[in-house]
C-alpha cells in the first residue's frame, strides 16, 4: 500500500472521528459520514502526486480548523467521566503470616 493511500485512509478515519465529536446523535452523524465519504470518493482517481499532496495538505488544515475544543471521550476510556470510578476490590483473602521473634528479655516467663 502506498504512503499516499495510507495517509488518505488515516485522514478519512480522523475526519469520521472528528465529525463524531460534533454530532449529538448517531443518526445525525450518519449523514455527515456519507458526505465525508463522497468528498474522499471524488478525489479517489487523482493520480498526479503533486495534486495528491495538495489535497492531503488541504484536508489536514481543514481537520485542524474543525477540531473540537472538548472532544468526546467514551465514559470508561481514560479521560472519560466513569474512568476508574468503580475499581475492582482488591483481593485481601490472602493469609497473613508473620513470625515474630522476641528478644530474650521480652519472652513470656512462666
Amino acid at each position: 500500500m502506498s504512503s499516499t493511500r495510507q495517509a488518505a485512509l488515516s485522514l478519512y478515519r480522523r475526519s469520521l472521528k472528528l465529525s463524531l465529536d460534533w454530532a449529538v446523535h448517531r443518526h445525525l452523524w450518519r449523514g455527515q459520514a456519507l458526505y465525508i465519504r463522497s468528498l474522499f470518493e471524488n478525489n479517489r482517481n487523482v493520480t498526479d502526486p503533486r495534486h495528491q499532496r495538495a489535497i492531503l495538505k488541504e484536508t489536514e488544515q481543514l481537520l485542524e480548523k474543525w477540531k473540537h475544543p472538548d472532544p468526546y471521550a467514551h465514559p470508561t476510556a481514560p479521560g472519560g467521566s466513569k474512568y476508574e470510578r468503580n475499581l475492582p476490590v482488591p483481593n485481601l483473602d490472602r493469609k497473613f503470616t508473620c513470625t515474630l521473634s522476641f528478644p530474650i528479655s521480652f519472652s513470656p516467663q512462666y
